[in-house]
């Protein structure tokens, strides 16, 4: 027996020019889309009591005339006690609060220093990854941070939650990069062009390869 979202489906056709036609005769397909209309809109009006909150923070600090400090935090609240499978009560409040400072040179975005700082965490044993940051000393802030990040540290070698920070850190930090290097009128900078097209093309729609905004780097650079 098929169900109504299905059998709504089942409702549409597709024309000669590629899009979809309703058969509005179909009077399931009609209750079908009234129905997701309505849930959608009770998911934005109804909220039941509160039980987690997770805020990322990203901030970006002048430090010296080449690099800038990229600070990041990441704070767990539960708004009730938490009671684990092993038996142990966990009191309401702050789970998860940790810190990453990090040195980032941005003539190459080079992250030059990693400082890691464990707040609040929920068992003893998460403090034994307190250094398990370091080994990203010496990497760029480019493409593939991501999975290189994991490699290094993810898994039992860290702490997913000071990987999901970092992760979170990456492209926080160039625009914090941006930030910095634009805050005053500048001519334009070859280097910096190619940095800022090797790290965004293709990452969106605006900075596609084949786009408007590439091509005017593009030709900006090849005029110089």
């Amino acid at each position: 027996m098929l169900d109504s979202g299905t059998r709504a489906f089942q409702g549409m056709r597709r024309n000669d020019r590629g899009w979809l036609d309703l058969r509005c005769d179909d009077i399931s397909l009609l209750k079908y889309f009234r129905r997701i209309k309505i849930k959608m809109h009770s998911i934005r009006i109804s909220k039941g009591k509160k039980f987690h909150t997770r805020n990322i923070d990203v901030t970006t600090y002048e430090y010296d005339g080449q690099r800038i400090i990229v600070e990041g935090s990441l704070k767990d609240d539960r708004f009730q006690e938490t009671h684990m499978m092993t038996g142990e009560t966990l009191p309401s409040g702050v789970i998860h609060h940790m810190s990453i400072r990090l040195l980032v040179n941005c003539s190459n975005l080079l992250i030059e220093d990693v400082d890691v700082d464990l707040i609040s965490v929920p068992m003893e044993a998460c403090r034994e990854t307190i250094g398990c940051l370091a080994p990203i000393k010496g990497l760029f802030i480019t493409k593939g941070f991501t999975s290189r990040v994991k490699k290094i540290a993810g898994g039992k070698k860290g702490c997913t939650h000071l990987i999901e920070l970092l992760v979170a850190m990456a492209p926080a930090a160039i625009q914090g990069y941006l930030a910095y290097q634009q805050r005053k009128p500048a001519v334009f900078d070859p280097h910096r062009a190619k940095m800022i097209l090797k790290y965004f093309v293709n990452t969106c729609c605006a900075w596609r390869e084949d786009g408007s905004l590439v091509g005017r780097f593009k030709k900006m650079l090849d005029t110089q």
